[in-house]
C-alpha cells in the first residue's frame, strides 16, 4: 500500500501544515475502503525496479534515461507491469527507453496553456482532477516549489507512483486521492489548475468557489474545460450522454463562464485559448483498451458528437483571486 507519511513530513513546515488537521484521517478512511483492484495495482509499483536515473527532462517532456541501458528482457518486464495499470489516459511518458503512448497527447494542451501562465517558478501549486499526474511533472519542470495533485481515482494514484519510482522517487510532486469537495479551505496555493473537471461537476459555481478557497490572495486560477459557441446566457445541459459520457452536466459558452467566474469574485478573467479537440490529440493506442474520440463523434460529421451535440471544443480561462 502507498505510504503518505513522507508527504505529511513535507508539508509540516509549509503553509499547508493546517491540512494535517484533517488529511491523515481522510486518507486512512480512503485506504480502509479501497477500489477492489487497488491492492493489485499498488503491487505493480513494488515489482518495478529501482533504476539509477540520469538525464531527467521535465521541461520539454516527461523523460528519464538510465545510467545503464536496459536489456530487452528487463524492458519487456517493465512494460508488462506498466500495462497492468491500463488504461493510460494522460501522457506521453518516456521512461528508461519505454514509451507510454497514452490516449491523450497531454503535451499538446500544455503547449497551448504554458505561454499564458504567470511564472510557476517557486510556486505552490494545486492540480485538481490531476489524473495520473502528467501535467504535475511538467509544472515541476517549470520550477514549481511543490505540486500537489488531487484525484480520488485509485488507478491514477498507482500510475503516478509508478512513474515517480521510475523518475528516481522525485518528491516535488505528490498525488492525494481526494476530491476538491473534501479539502478544507487552505488559501495556500499560488496557482490552482482545474483541467478537464468543470463539466463533471453537478454544481459548477460551487466548484469555482472551492477552487477560489484554495488560492492565496492574488493567486492565479487556470481553468480548462469544454465550451460551446454562444453568448453570456448559452449553456449546454446534455439530456443523457455527451460523447458517450454520462457524467457531463454543464458546458457553458466562454462568455457565460467568464460571467460565472466574475460572479464568484474572481478578477482579471480572460480567455487565452480555444481549440477543437483533434483526432491527433485524443486517440486509441496500445496503452488503451477502451474507445476514444473517434468513437464518440458522428462518423458522417466529425463536427458533432454521436448524440448530435457540438464536437468537443476546449477553452483555457485565467483569473485571479
Amino acid at each position: 500500500m502507498i505510504d503518505f507519511r513522507p508527504f505529511y513530513k513535507q508539508i509540516a513546515t509549509t503553509n499547508l501544515s493546517a491540512w494535517l488537521e484533517t488529511l491523515p484521517l481522510q486518507l486512512k478512511q480512503w485506504q480502509q475502503q479501497p477500489h477492489g483492484e487497488y491492492e493489485k495495482w499498488s503491487k505493480v509499483i513494488d515489482f518495478l525496479p529501482h533504476l539509477q536515473a540520469e538525464h531527467v527532462n521535465l521541461k520539454t517532456a516527461v523523460m528519464v534515461n538510465s545510467t545503464n541501458s536496459l536489456s530487452d528482457g528487463e524492458r519487456q518486464r517493465i512494460i508488462y507491469h506498466l500495462k497492468q495499470l491500463m488504461p493510460w489516459r494522460k501522457g506521453p511518458y518516456h521512461l528508461h527507453g519505454i514509451h507510454i503512448d497514452c490516449e491523450w497527447r497531454s503535451d499538446f494542451k500544455w503547449q497551448r496553456i504554458l505561454p499564458h501562465l504567470s511564472s510557476l517558478k517557486d510556486r505552490m501549486i494545486l492540480d485538481v482532477g490531476c489524473g495520473n499526474g502528467y501535467h504535475m511533472w511538467r509544472m515541476v519542470g517549470e520550477g514549481a516549489k511543490m505540486v500537489v495533485g488531487i484525484d480520488p481515482t485509485a488507478l491514477f494514484l498507482c500510475q503516478f507512483e509508478a512513474v515517480r519510482k521510475l523518475l528516481n522517487n522525485d518528491r516535488r510532486a505528490n498525488l492525494i486521492p481526494l476530491g476538491i469537495e473534501e479539502m478544507q479551505p487552505l488559501g495556500a496555493f499560488d496557482t490552482v489548475f482545474s483541467m478537464g473537471v468543470f463539466y463533471h461537476r453537478k454544481s459548477p459555481l460551487d466548484h469555482l468557489s472551492q477552487l477560489k478557497n484554495q488560492l492565496t490572495k492574488g493567486g492565479e486560477l487556470v481553468l480548462e474545460t469544454l465550451v460551446i459557441d454562444g453568448d453570456v446566457n448559452s449553456v449546454l445541459v446534455p439530456t443523457d450522454r455527451y460523447a458517450k459520457m454520462k457524467n457531463i452536466y454543464f458546458i457553458p459558452s466562454v462568455a457565460a463562464l467568464i460571467n460565472w467566474l466574475e460572479k464568484i469574485g474572481f478578477r482579471n478573467v480572460r480567455c487565452v485559448d480555444v481549440s477543437t479537440t483533434s483526432l491527433h490529440e485524443q486517440r486509441k493506442t496500445d496503452w488503451l483498451e477502451n474507445e476514444s474520440l473517434v468513437d464518440f463523434l458522428d462518423p458522417q460529421d466529425n463536427s458533432k458528437t454521436i448524440e448530435g451535440y457540438p464536437a468537443p471544443k476546449r477553452a483555457v480561462i485565467l483569473a485571479e483571486k
